[in-house]
């Protein structure tokens, strides 16, 4: 067996952010009678909101922002692309928001059956940039904590992805190396390029089907075709 650490992204690659969120920012919507204000439906106000949040998180991994300012900026934002001038809301939302989504279950399409089956053949490990304190709050919401030996964020790390950092640090504490450990994620710059930084070999979970110009190690559309490498 070539591989003896799995090391796992989470958001977006098990657990299932877009779906989570979506539930979230529907009660939010009824919570904070958000019509009210003018936003037209839950869907509109959730499809605003992930696209806006998303590219925040981008800028926030080429260091371009920082946690601090997602959580002050992405209601702000999100009125302002709905046209809504009422923003006295947004400080309440953000709470609200982070009290309800990392409380949410849903993992993507058989992941966790592919954690089942590689859970007695690999110590496996998470690497996210996320907030640690909600981390560890939406593992244990989906109860998958219990397969991890090690959760590594960018506050342990002083660094996050891509940083090459992050990863050394993740194999430090780990007791492993490259050659032994394996990357899976479905951000392509974080954590496939992050991760061939340092020599990692690399699972990049496209369900898109993007074209990349620096291939990874492997190239899985669906979870299940994890099983077959591994």
């Amino acid at each position: 067996m070539k591989y003896k650490h799995l090391f796992f992204d989470l958001d977006h690659t098990l657990w299932d952010f877009d779906r989570n969120s979506a539930e979230s920012i529907a009660e939010l919507f009824e919570t904070f009678r958000l019509v009210d204000v003018g936003i037209a439906s839950a869907a509109e106000f959730s499809r605003h909101f992930i696209a806006i949040n998303k590219k925040l998180w981008a800028d926030y991994d080429k260091n371009l922002i920082t946690h601090a300012y997602i959580r002050e900026h992405r209601f702000p934002l999100v009125f302002q692309a709905l046209g809504v001038q009422e923003h006295t809301l947004c400080t309440d939302l953000n709470t609200e928001y982070l009290r309800l989504l990392p409380r949410k279950p849903h993992l993507l399409e058989s992941a966790r059956e592919v954690l089942e089956y590689l859970k007695d053949r690999y110590t496996m490990h998470i690497i996210t940039n996320g907030f640690a304190e909600i981390q560890a709050i939406k593992m244990d919401s989906a109860e998958i904590a219990h397969f991890f030996t090690n959760v590594i964020t960018s506050e342990n790390a002083n660094a996050k992805k891509p940083d090459p950092l992050v990863f050394q640090y993740a194999m430090e504490v780990s007791g492993t190396n490259a050659s032994e450990s394996l990357m899976i994620g479905d951000n392509y710059e974080a954590d496939i390029l992050g991760a061939k930084s340092v020599g990692l070999d690399t699972v990049f979970y496209n369900t898109a089907a993007a074209s990349v110009d620096d291939p990874p190690t492997y190239d899985i559309r669906h979870w299940k075709e994890l099983m077959a490498i591994l």
